[in-house]
């Protein structure tokens, strides 16, 4: 059965691209991920322990700061291709799944945090709180303290983001993508929005959501390379 995917060669260009950020994401949350298991985690309490652990490991601060905030963009981007690639399958979820998940991305974006403690203004404060004397420590710790309750702050963003990945997995059911990957959505996006909104309370158990968003993105950018090489008359069949 044909399910209205608009496979023509006019989106497949854009399938293509979105499959690829699919991968590029993935990647981009698998590598903050291993170093927060091999490595020591920014200190959530304390700007001044933050401060002194971003001198002592600005490479690690940094990569984490560099994966989370720039995860953003391939994600803008496959969420486009889904929105595309839905719309026959249900015209409004498709648009609001990926509004939501493309604004949420803007948003971490454009402030440049995220937790755990990641905020690009906090590595010129490490810089500053190091070459200062006694007396000036202090305050450069209260602002980095400031920055670090906003950057911790943003759990709302992920928890829309998880809603974006939840709405667009419904339309997916009648789509042609693979059945599973619409479920994993469905499992992905549901549990993400409870553990993003308990992040700081659930500990380890926030773990499982990264574990989801390491294979979901997998299924999403399987499915868009499956449509970028597939004629509308040939669109594989749900479920297969």
């Amino acid at each position: 059965m044909n399910h209205g995917n608009p496979s023509d060669a006019s989106f497949r260009l854009l399938y293509r691209i979105g499959a690829i950020a699919a991968f590029v994401f993935l990647l981009f949350t698998l590598v903050p991920l291993v170093l927060m298991i091999v490595q020591p985690l920014p200190p959530y309490g304390g700007g001044a322990a933050l401060l002194e652990f971003i001198a002592a490991h600005p490479l690690l601060y940094v990569a984490e700061l560099v994966c989370f905030t720039g995860l953003s963009i391939p994600a803008m981007v496959f969420f486009l291709a889904l929105g595309v690639a839905l719309w026959p399958s249900g015209k409004d979820l498709a648009l609001l799944g990926s509004v939501l998940g493309i604004g949420s991305e803007i948003a971490a974006l454009a402030f440049a945090s995220s937790p755990p403690s990641l905020n690009g203004g906090l590595l010129g404060l490490s810089a500053q709180y190091m070459a200062a004397n006694e007396g000036l420590r202090p305050s450069i710790a209260a602002a980095a303290a400031a920055l670090q309750a906003f950057a911790n702050g943003f759990t709302l963003i992920g928890v829309l983001t998880a809603l974006g990945i939840f709405i667009v997995s419904i339309p997916m059911r009648r789509s042609s993508f693979p059945g599973w990957v619409s479920i994993l959505g469905l499992i992905t996006g549901g549990s993400g929005m409870i553990l993003e909104a308990t992040r700081d309370l659930v500990g380890p158990l926030y773990a499982l959501y990264g574990i989801l968003l390491l294979v979901w993105p997998a299924g999403i950018g399987y499915g868009l390379l499956r449509l970028s090489t597939s004629g509308i008359d040939n669109v594989i069949e749900k479920g297969q």
